[in-house]
């Protein structure tokens, strides 16, 4: 049996493993690691590798955004600016037909850009805008297919974790990979405001709902007070990145310590609750760098089996266009988007196309976001729609069944693949900041 050969069928068992519920780490670490060994016939050269891959991810100076910026989302999410930036989208889309909806994308592409967590968003507005959009007599799937759709954001505008893990495993810069990624996000959140417009227009019984007209508007001092605080978040993390005053690990450090000072002022925190965000922190970057560290035994694999360089041989014996290569990668991520979460996505077919997107002389960083972009859209189709399961489950209401929170996704996961294909076609829409 040849190297290939070898690869293949282990690429088929990670995927047989993941469906069945092994740990995504676990799945590509042991099966890589075996790998290794059969293909080489050397249980050192595994263990040599595996010691390699975990120098590559834990002593890396930009490992550290992993965990400062986790820290600072959920500083963030405990400090209530979620639900203050929803009441002040709230107030513009008001009159609106699908108002509340649209007042949805907007908070949650603000919240975005300081948490970075499609599953923090999707449980953060699953109990502040359906209540409200189920009280106005909106379509309840729509109510949840808007909350559904709109959490993929945080995944998309920076900081994102799954740009982060991107960053690891294509080598490429956080900094460079969360500039792309700010026009893509709000590209995406402008194209979810015009589809509900156009639902609104034109499907009125799927969305359904009363315009809100309730009690006297807001006053701008508290549109002020309610805004500024995350605005003065996102203009000293993502604004000390771009103009190059802070690094991607400053810029996390920074945002954690003023995440810390807004919640002690809003009187959301004490040390026990700070001590318990600490802990979390610690668990969930934990897990990422076991992620990280399988993902790199992971390429490494691919890499002595000879995956990349026969996938590029067929590609060029057939004469496969940009185009074609670019079917290919989107069919595959929605494929396996039915049957597997986003990071196992990105873990398993990136490596597999990043020599060959090299050698065509794209740009990695715009691949990065295209590649993202197209594993997200997995998070809204079943049967493995990681963000429609927790929207369930945080509701807990038995008046929503799975099935509506799946097909009111649907019509967002077409957006998404819309804005995709624009991506695709439109490189410079990524690349613009950098």
């Amino acid at each position: 049996m040849s190297s290939v050969d070898i690869g293949m069928i282990s690429i088929v068992a990670i995927i047989v493993l993941i469906y069945l519920g092994v740990y995504i780490p676990i799945a590509l670490g042991v099966v890589s690691f075996a790998a290794i060994w059969i293909m080489r016939d050397s249980y050192d050269l595994s263990f040599a590798l595996l010691k390699i891959a975990i120098g590559d991810s834990a002593m890396e100076y930009t490992f550290a955004t992993i965990p400062l910026f986790t820290f600072m989302g959920l500083i963030v999410s405990k400090a209530g600016l979620g639900a203050d930036i929803y009441s002040v989208m709230n107030q513009g889309f008001r009159r609106i037909t699908g108002g509340i909806g649209m007042a949805t994308v907007g908070a949650n592409a603000v919240f975005a850009a300081v948490t970075g967590s499609s599953i923090a968003s999707a449980s953060v507005f699953s109990k502040m805008s359906v209540p409200e959009m189920l009280k106005h007599n909106y379509n309840p799937r729509f109510a949840v297919g808007v909350v559904a759709g709109s959490s993929v954001l945080g995944m998309i505008i920076p900081p994102s974790a799954m740009l982060i893990i991107y960053s690891f495993v294509a080598e490429q810069s956080v900094g460079e990979m969360f500039l792309a990624g700010v026009i893509p996000g709000l590209l995406l959140a402008a194209a979810y405001v015009a589809a509900i417009w156009f639902m609104g227009r034109f499907t009125p019984g799927f969305v359904g709902g009363t315009l809100v007209d309730e009690g006297e508007l807001m006053p701008w001092s508290e549109i002020a007070v309610k805004t500024l605080p995350i605005m003065v978040l996102i203009v000293v993390v993502l604004g000390g990145i771009y103009t190059g005053w802070t690094t991607p690990v400053e810029a996390g450090a920074a945002g954690s310590l003023l995440g810390i000072i807004i919640a002690a002022v809003r009187g959301r925190i004490n040390l026990r609750s700070l001590w318990d965000t600490v802990i979390e922190t610690g668990h969930i970057t934990a897990a990422i760098l076991f992620l990280i560290t399988a993902a790199s035994m992971y390429a490494r694999m691919l890499g002595l089996a000879g995956l990349p360089n026969e996938l590029q041989n067929i590609l060029g014996a057939n004469d496969f266009s940009f185009f074609w290569v670019m079917l290919l990668l989107v069919v595959l991520m929605l494929f396996l988007g039915t049957i597997l979460d986003t990071a196992s996505i990105i873990l398993i077919v990136v490596p597999l196309f990043l020599p060959l997107i090299d050698t065509m002389g794209l740009s990695l960083v715009w691949f990065g976001i295209v590649a993202v972009v197209a594993a997200e859209i997995g998070l809204l189709t079943p049967p493995l729609g990681l963000s429609c399961f927790v929207i369930k489950a945080t509701l807990d209401d038995d008046r929503i069944a799975l099935k509506d929170v799946f097909l009111g996704a649907l019509p967002f996961a077409f957006v998404m693949l819309l804005v995709l294909i624009v991506l695709i076609r439109f490189p410079v829409l990524s690349l613009a900041l950098l």
